[in-house]
């Protein structure tokens, strides 16, 4: 059981440095490439970047990326477009939505009062996004190795992928 444990909980943190080294690389890609549109999705083993790069381009991304991060610029780990972020304004909206209809009579009643609780989610998901990527990051990726930078697609939008060891 201890086994399964040490396990799942490296396996968690390794995502997080993983994440953060994924938006740190979409900083730097975005810095690089500043038409460009870029994503990513991250796991234990590393993450895929879909984008215009070519991977010679990626692989120096995420060098500099790490190099950043090692560097004292953790700011980098947090992105504005994580999917954190969408999460959590979905959540809140969701929610928001279903307190304003309760207990209201009348579509306009009802309405209204849906309006004012979804505005006042979307206000406070952002900064709630942000925060929450303090857990769903870790910048301290000194235990983490590039090890490839693979072109899976040469279709209409490249995508790659990014192994850690």
């Amino acid at each position: 059981m201890n086994d399964l444990l040490t396990l799942l909980k490296d396996g968690v943190k390794r995502v997080r440095q993983h994440h953060a080294i994924e938006h740190a690389t979409l900083h730097v890609l975005s810095e690089r490439f500043p038409n460009g549109t870029f994503a990513g999705y991250s796991d234990p083993l590393g993450f895929l970047i879909f984008g215009p790069v070519d991977s010679y381009g990626l692989r120096r991304a995420v060098g500099d990326a790490m190099l950043r991060l090692q560097a004292g610029e953790p700011q980098l780990a947090i992105h504005a477009n994580c999917g954190t972020m969408l999460a959590s304004t979905a959540t809140l909206t969701a929610l928001a939505a279903l307190i304003g209809s309760a207990g209201q009579k009348g579509t306009i009643a009802r309405f209204t009062s849906m309006l004012t609780w979804v505005l006042g989610a979307l206000v406070i998901s952002r900064p709630l996004g942000l925060w929450l990527q303090r857990y769903t990051t870790l910048p301290q990726i000194a235990d983490r190795w590039l090890v490839e930078v693979r072109p899976l697609s040469t279709g209409k939008i490249p995508v790659h992928r990014v192994f850690f060891e």
